[in-house]
């Protein structure tokens, strides 16, 4: 088994992978070809298959497991697989060669927990139990195809985000931390009503038409019994608000936004060799 992460140019390469993304598509000159995204545990690839593509579209759909030969080349500066053979591989579960952390997860979880437990306020503290209770993050990504774009990204951006929000609660008293810290913990939980299952990962109808904000808000208001008043709106306030700064009306929404992109922007930006 050649595992993505560890495939190199003009490699020759056999392995069962995933069909993340799966499009028809035609050259410039109008011959038709597969455009594939292929991924296991260890990474992602993009790949193509120019040969027999009538024949090679009907083996196989977008979510299947597949056996794949072929080469590897570098287009772009991007690495990508030109495809010999490939096949379905119905032996093979799919939804375990999704992308997958690198970190533990049983870790991760105990942390989310440990951090749940720090919020006092009762009414805020049982909301953000029963949201998570109901959202199982370590199953998803963060995004799709940006930051945390693995099964249990979803569950390691959250605690990222999260921690950067309570250390920032202790550097300014000022702030409400239980208000702050479940904002933290809930901001993203819709993405396990917007995206389907792995690996693909694709929207849902609900999803597609309605987003991850507006689904998670619904969490929250759904499981959110014993919250009431203005504890319950600025909660609200602080998830609908955390991809628009602007919106942004308290300090603790302002502060979400800024954790959230600062938790993206260094789990993705590039950094230099030293």
């Amino acid at each position: 088994m050649n595992a993505i992460a560890e495939l190199a140019e003009e490699r020759v390469v056999e392995g069962v992978y995933a069909v993340a993304r799966k499009q028809r598509l035609r050259t410039k000159g109008g011959a038709p070809y597969l455009a594939l995204e292929l991924v296991d545990p260890s990474g992602r690839i993009d790949a193509r298959v120019w040969q027999d593509v009538e024949l090679n579209d009907s083996r196989f759909d977008e979510g299947d497991a597949v056996r794949v030969l072929g080469r590897v080349e570098r287009f772009r500066d991007r690495l990508q697989l030109a495809v010999r053979a490939i096949e379905a591989a119905p032996e093979a579960d799919a939804a375990t060669l999704a992308p997958a952390m690198r970190r533990d997860a049983d870790e991760l979880q105990g942390f989310l927990e440990f951090l749940t437990a720090e919020i006092s306020h009762p009414g805020i503290r049982s909301a953000a139990e029963g949201v998570l209770g109901a959202a199982d993050l370590r199953s998803y990504p963060a995004t799709v195809e940006g930051h945390h774009s693995y099964a249990g990204g979803l569950l390691k951006h959250t605690v990222g985000v999260a921690t950067i929000c309570r250390e920032v609660a202790q550097l300014h008293p000022r702030l409400r931390t239980d208000l702050l810290l479940a904002a933290a913990l809930l901001h993203d939980t819709g993405r396990t009503l917007e995206l389907g299952p792995p690996p693909a990962f694709r929207p849902t109808d609900e999803g597609r038409l309605l987003g991850h904000v507006h689904l998670g808000l619904r969490l929250i208001e759904e499981h959110g019994a014993e919250l009431d008043g203005p504890a319950r709106a600025e909660l609200l306030h602080c998830v609908a608000s955390h991809h628009d700064a602007r919106a942004a009306r308290t300090a603790e929404a302002a502060v979400l936004h800024h954790a959230n992109a600062l938790d993206a922007a260094a789990a993705t930006r590039p950094v230099p060799d030293s």
